[in-house]
């Protein structure tokens, strides 16, 4: 599962990929439910997934981790509508995740994490792996870079000098402005 660049953004229903960065500061992003693409700007907020965690009795769980709980007790099924009843929610959100804190986690946190699962699991992002590279292929991999590197030939430099022409010089003396064209 891998929700890197998912979003939320506060105001618009639903979940939207990163595509692509603007010229002015912002991201276009393409909706997950109806695949449109909207521009968001800095000064829009916007919640990335990988940031949100849920409170818990001890220490607070990353999103992430409790969409995997999800989804395990799903066996890769979607999970009960947002809309149900407030009293059912809180006992599947309890018998999903036994710890989170019943103060401080509201209705309202519960039906968004299970609306994003269902949101994530008909666009297909849950069902992707990630794949784990270890240390020794991180390792591997930074010395085929630099072997790579010590096989190219080193660029020549170019001198950069200026180039005179006739017409370089050319003289505003005796030049006044009058502001008449």
């Amino acid at each position: 599962m891998n929700i890197t660049k998912i979003i939320s953004i506060p105001g618009l229903s639903g979940l939207y990929k990163m595509v692509a960065q603007t010229k002015n500061n912002g991201i276009i992003v393409e909706s997950l439910v109806d695949k449109k693409r909207i521009p968001a700007y800095a000064t829009q907020k916007m919640i990335k997934l990988d940031d949100v965690g849920i409170y818990t009795t001890g220490e607070d769980i990353a999103l992430k981790d409790v969409l995997q709980k999800i989804y395990d007790k799903e066996k890769g099924g979607e999970c009960i509508s947002h809309k149900e009843a407030d009293d059912k929610l809180k006992a599947y959100f309890k018998s999903v995740l036994p710890e989170y804190d019943e103060e401080r986690v509201h209705t309202s946190v519960i039906k968004k994490v299970l609306s994003w699962y269902n949101i994530l699991k008909v666009s297909g992002l849950l069902d992707e792996t990630e794949e784990t590279i270890t240390e020794e292929d991180k390792l591997k991999i930074k010395a085929n870079e630099e072997k790579a590197g010590a096989l190219k030939a080193p660029k020549k430099k170019v001198a950069n000098k200026p180039l005179k022409t006739a017409g370089s010089k050319v003289g505003t003396q005796g030049v006044r402005k009058t502001g008449v064209a």
